[in-house]
């Protein structure tokens, strides 16, 4: 069995994204690593070849920043990386450079890696999620945080990178059957501090919406507002060994009440629903689990 992990990047350092420690997290579960680095303004390259990896292969990509059409380059890209992986792989395993993946879950993965590599029904392993946001303490859970997302796909290459790489899907637009395995994806995307998130964020949109979009829909400012959060909650385990490194270099603070809940009208109705019936309605869902 081969595994192909692949990922895309593009300023790493400017908006100190922690793709190196993406990269490692995988490392052991893949027999190569694609790494896409678009034209970047900084030492991404030098990030990347820091990593000392035989696996890793770098390839070369100039961004279209003329595309602002819901984060369409983002999966232009990534369907870049995709392509590029080994024909002889069996799985492809994608992760985005603020994802981790813990090292408690390498068992669980490698095994449905080989219970499912010959299930012709089976396209993709279904992760779970945990968003943290503001420091390395707290997660985000309000349902506006999405609770589950496809990360590893069979080497088919009917199969790409859908909307802005959230997911994936089918050519023509199929949704992917996939098998729910009990191992999480560590998401890291709002971990900054306030500078850089806010650079982050301005640049982030810029693939989405015109200059006069961001002008209406992005709050500009110097430094983010993290109190705008509507629900967060403390998280009690541990984080992946590869990110021990970049928390102890944490040099800002960050503080919520927990108790602190902010749901917008359209959640509490959710939520009570569940409670009555057991049913989260509205949960966006880009799968079908088999």
């Amino acid at each position: 069995m081969k595994v192909s992990g692949f990922t895309i990047i593009r300023n790493a350092i400017k908006y100190d994204y922690p793709i190196r420690e993406a990269i490692q997290s995988i490392l052991p579960l893949c027999d190569e690593v694609i790494v896409a680095v678009g034209n970047s303004e900084d030492e991404t390259i030098a990030l990347i070849e820091s990593i000392h990896s035989t696996k890793i292969k770098i390839i070369h990509s100039n961004w279209d920043d003329s595309k602002r059409e819901g984060g369409r380059t983002f999966a232009v890209e990534t369907d870049k990386a995709f392509q590029a992986i080994s024909s002889d792989a069996d799985w492809a395993f994608y992760i985005q450079a603020d994802e981790v993946v813990h090292e408690k879950y390498y068992a669980t993965i490698s095994a449905a890696l080989v219970r499912y590599k010959d299930d012709e029904k089976v396209e993709g392993l279904l992760f779970n999620y945990q968003h943290f946001y503001g420091s390395y303490d707290y997660l985000g859970d309000s349902w506006q945080w999405y609770r589950r997302e496809i990360r590893i796909i069979k080497n088919n290459k009917k199969i790409f990178s859908y909307r802005d790489a959230q997911g994936f899907r089918k050519f023509p637009n199929e949704k992917l059957k996939v098998k729910l395995i009990n191992a999480s994806i560590y998401h890291y995307g709002w971990v900054k501090d306030a500078r850089t998130m806010q650079k982050k964020v301005e640049g982030y949109f810029k693939y989405y919406y015109t200059d006069d979009q961001i002008k209406s829909n992005v709050e500009l400012a110097d430094e983010y507002n993290f109190s705008k959060i509507d629900s967060l909650n403390l998280f009690k385990e541990t984080h992946p060994a590869v990110m021990i490194e970049r928390i102890e270099r944490l040099n800002w603070k960050f503080d919520h009440d927990i108790s602190r809940k902010n749901y917008t009208h359209k959640e509490k109705i959710k939520r009570f629903i569940k409670i009555l019936t057991g049913l989260r309605i509205g949960e966006y869902r880009n799968y079908k689990i088999v």
